[in-house]
Formats: structure tokens, sequence, C-alpha cells
């Protein structure tokens, strides 16, 4: 069992920066990937970004490459999710999960843990 829970999300103006965070509990935290999606209202949940157990692969939706950056420290089994130059089309609930295996890390259905989701608001 993994227990997800995700902090760090608020309103900031347009072109400013967040840090979220997912502190994770249960089996060793190395063990899964970890990714961030995001949902908007009326919209289906988008993949965002994804870490794998150790860290050493990463890989990003296109609507947040070079802008988001997602890491992980296993020590405070805590992943993260830097987002610099926000904009509106950002304004998500934001969500992390656990995955155990890498070849389905951008497909929702496949995660078998979620967190409850942190609201990240982008004014313009």
């Amino acid at each position: 069992q993994v227990q997800l829970v995700e902090s760090g999300g608020g309103l900031v103006q347009a072109g400013g920066s967040l840090r979220l965070s997912c502190l994770a509990s249960g089996r060793t935290f190395s063990s899964y990937a970890l990714g961030w999606f995001r949902q908007a209202p009326g919209k289906e949940r988008e993949f965002v970004a994804a870490i794998s157990g150790k860290g050493l692969m990463r890989y990003y939706g296109d609507s947040v490459k070079g802008r988001f950056t997602i890491s992980r420290d296993n020590a405070k089994n805590t992943a993260y999710l830097e987002m610099n130059s926000l904009k509106p089309e950002d304004t998500a609930v934001y969500y992390c999960a656990a995955v155990f295996s890498w070849d389905y890390i951008t497909i929702a259905d496949r995660y078998t843990a979620w967190g409850q989701g942190t609201q990240v608001t982008v004014s313009s």
C-alpha cells in the first residue's frame, strides 16, 4: 500500500513559480515511479511528468517541457514538481501518483495510488 499527500499549491501570477511536494508512505519509496497529473474543470486528466524509482529517468508532457522539473529525494520519501514560467492554462488540480512499471507512465489508469490533489491557480 502506498499513501501519497500533495502540498504546495496556491495562487500565483502568470510568469511566477511554485513547487509542489508529494510525501509518500507505505511501500519502499524507491521501488516505484512517481508521476504528476493535472485536471482542469471540464477537462480530462493530463499527464505532466514522471520520474523513475531511483530518479535516473524523467519524462515530461509536451505542454510543460522546459518549464517544469520533476525530482525526488528518496531519503525523505518526497517527490517534487518545480513549476516555472507558469501560464493561466496551467491552472488545475495537480495529483501525484505511483506506478510500478515505467512502461505506463503516461497512462493514468495504470497508476495504483493517488494523492488527494492540490489546487494551482495562475492568474493573468
